[in-house]
């Protein structure tokens, strides 16, 4: 660990209200742990239902106050600014990540903090491009009368953002950027297992001169802390990742007060492998498809769909990659597999091997001696699983997957759209045709041919059927943050 790491472990932790620190509403502490040892490296205060208020009258005066009446060049300015403090403090921000969540610090310095900057340029570039349109209108009232006919786009208000602890910065930026290029203001609630990153992340808003209570962050349990916010009839807006089940509490709760939101929920994404893929593959589809993150990826390939003639050859080759990734703490670069975020995630993840197994699926890779102290789990695949079994089913959020061949491509759709969840899917083909029928039949938000888990900050991201609502990146993600307002002019 650095020094500068350390010292900013040491505290204090609070919630940034206001454009300041403070422990206006703050409860109990809540332990940060390192998931490569177990040990508690910080402690950060809860806070419930004062601090929520405190948070959401800060974001209100801010909205309804000068951030209101900034140039759209303006905010584009200090989005920029904030992206080059961000990567002048990369190797801090990365390494607190790496710290709080376990994850590579590779990982961490190039999609957590390399992802933040190109998501915070990308949309700084959007605020200057906002626009509405005019219509052509046939009012006949009074008669022979002519009017002008235009929408006009306005922020949405005060955002609500909630980020899962798998990429806390990223996600974190993902929301802020296209909510602050709209020009709303937003309250960001970090998951409780990795607050670290948004609490620095704070401090670097602060210095770059973003105005007060345009950002606020604010630390606790999403029983607690998320559900004031999501509750707080002076929020407009909420966007949120994490579970489906989680998510649909929070929309019921949003249609009492007809709050606006968004929602990119739970994943058990499909990799469909052709028997003409190119062969060699197998350590690109398990690094990056199957088990990058440790597998805690909503789009992760936690389905294997092989086609059956090469089904023994391609698993035999993927067990094999599995089970020659090196376990270890996420700050050793030598190390491919990392450890899961918390001792309750890690000891979630092994019920549903243990359930897979006691339902008659197949471990072929797996079992091996972990190392000590952390919370880790080692690549698993199963073989000899059926449709309706959980492994198959149900989001594991872990390196687990399950396998099952398949006959033709047809049958593979079909295996592959048997699922509640629609966020991604793959498939690995050199046929054109293949790919083009399985990117219109696949019934996912995202399609990757010969890749997985890939974004861009150009690219809409979000699910199908149970796995949310709403889009993410790109121009799509503008219209979560905006409000459609039509102005009707009679001139004569």
């Amino acid at each position: 660990m650095s020094e500068e790491a350390a010292r900013f472990l040491n505290g204090p932790h609070r919630a940034f209200i206001k454009g300041a620190f403070t422990d206006e509403g703050a409860g109990e502490a809540i332990a940060v742990h390192d998931p490569a040892t177990g040990r508690v490296i910080a402690e950060v205060p809860e806070y419930g239902a004062a601090g929520v208020e405190a948070a959401v009258v800060a974001a209100r005066a801010a909205l309804e106050g000068p951030w209101s009446r900034m140039r759209p060049a303006d905010r584009e300015k200090l989005l920029l600014d904030l992206a080059t403090a961000i990567e002048a403090d990369g190797a801090l921000l990365a390494e607190l990540e790496t710290l709080e969540n376990g994850k590579s610090i590779g990982i961490a310095r190039g999609l957590g903090v390399g992802g933040s900057v190109e998501w915070l340029r990308y949309f700084a570039g959007w605020a200057t491009k906002i626009e509405g349109s005019s219509y052509d209108t046939s009012i006949a009232v009074p008669p022979g009368s002519h009017h002008f006919s235009a929408t006009i786009k306005e922020p949405v208000g005060v955002v609500a953002a909630i980020v899962p602890w798998n990429f806390p910065l990223l996600m974190g930026i993902w929301k802020i950027a296209p909510a602050l290029a709209c020009g709303c203001t937003v309250i960001l609630k970090p998951a409780e297992e990795t607050p670290l990153t948004a609490l620095r992340l704070a401090e670097i808003a602060a210095r770059v001169g973003l105005p007060e209570g345009v950002l606020n962050i604010i630390t606790g349990r999403g029983s607690v802390t998320g559900a004031a916010l999501t509750a707080h009839p002076g929020v407009d807006k909420i966007t949120f990742t994490g579970s489906t089940e989680v998510g649909q509490m929070i929309g019921r709760k949003a249609l009492d007060t007809m709050t606006r939101f968004t929602l990119e929920l739970g994943g058990k994404s499909p990799m469909i492998i052709c028997a003409d893929a190119d062969q060699g593959q197998e350590p690109l589809m398990a690094g990056l498809g199957m088990f990058f993150n440790q597998g805690q990826v909503c789009t992760s390939a936690s389905r294997l769909l092989i086609e059956k003639s090469v089904y023994d050859r391609t698993l035999e080759a993927l067990a094999g990659v599995a089970d020659s990734m090196t376990l270890g703490s996420g700050l050793d670069p030598k190390a491919q597999i990392n450890p899961l975020v918390s001792a309750r995630h890690r000891n979630r993840v092994n019920g549903f091997i243990e359930r897979a197994e006691a339902a008659g699926a197949r471990r072929i890779c797996g079992a091996r001696t972990l190392p000590e102290g952390g919370y880790f789990v080692a690549p698993t695949i199963f073989d000899g699983v059926s449709s309706e079994m959980e492994i198959v089913q149900e989001e594991v959020f872990g390196p687990v997957v399950a396998a099952m061949p398949f006959t033709d491509l047809d049958e593979a759709i079909r295996l592959a759209n048997d699922s509640r969840y629609g966020l991604a899917a793959s498939i690995w083909t050199r046929d054109l045709n293949k790919a083009f029928h399985a990117s219109r039949a696949l019934k996912a938000g995202t399609v990757w041919v010969n890749s997985h888990n890939t974004v861009d900050a150009n690219a809409p991201f979000g699910g199908y059927k149970q796995s949310g609502i709403g889009r993410e990146h790109g121009r799509a993600a503008l219209d979560a943050y905006l409000e459609s307002k039509t102005v009707i002019i009679r001139y004569s």
